[in-house]
């Protein structure tokens, strides 16, 4: 899963770079220039694959945030998590840096927005329905925090780059998070199969014992 979420993740910051980055790869298309346009994809990779490191970072960091909420929120726990997007949705329009403009930052909670409800409502589809609120938390608190690296900053190209694979990132791991923790089948059979020889073994003990005590 993290090698696979890497690649995903890293490919797309990597395709995003071309859309965002142009120019800089342009400058050595005209004279071609081998040497320099790879040293500027590398660099840009590189760009990608952190960024992708840092959400999925945040998404193990989340594993653990859910369950510690679930036990301490009980069953307000999905509230606590909707207030916690709403909240990280208007930390972003009204909190992050100055230069961004109004417009940019409206874009980007919806973009948020919209691709968490996709990809929560994917997830229902494959789980369950109460997987939607996690998925969308996931999509939106875990991301927002992942990119107030960069929010605070105030680079529009900057903050596509760490946009685009944090997102995707995010979404992956999600949707194959149910399906990494599945239990296989045959595997648990098994395990059944040994505690019940296990149990055997120590009751055929247990009564060797006692038919050598009344002897």
């Amino acid at each position: 899963m993290f090698f696979k979420t890497l690649l995903i993740g890293g490919l797309a910051g990597f395709v995003a770079s071309f859309f965002v980055n142009w120019q800089d790869y342009s400058a050595y298309l005209s004279p071609f220039d081998g040497f320099n346009l790879l040293g500027v994809a590398l660099f840009f990779l590189g760009y990608a694959l952190v960024f992708t490191v840092i959400a999925q970072t945040g998404f193990f960091a989340y594993l653990f945030i859910h369950r510690f909420g679930q036990g301490f929120f009980k069953t307000f726990w999905p509230v606590v998590q909707v207030l916690l997007m709403l909240f990280a949705l208007f930390d972003m329009i009204f909190f992050t840096s100055d230069d961004i403009s109004a417009l940019f930052k409206w874009i980007l909670v919806i973009i948020i927005g919209m691709t968490g409800y996709i990809v929560a409502t994917i997830k229902v589809k494959l789980t369950k329905k109460t997987a939607f609120i996690p998925a969308m938390f996931v999509m939106i608190v875990i991301s927002a925090l992942e990119l107030s690296l960069v929010l605070r900053a105030g680079d529009v190209k900057f903050i596509i780059l760490m946009v685009v694979p944090v997102l995707v990132a995010n979404a992956y791991q999600i949707l194959i998070l149910h399906k990494v923790t599945a239990v296989d089948p045959e595997h648990q059979a098994r395990i059944e199969a040994r505690r019940k020889a296990r149990l055997e073994a120590k009751e055929k003990q247990a009564v060797e014992k006692t038919a050598k005590k009344k002897k």
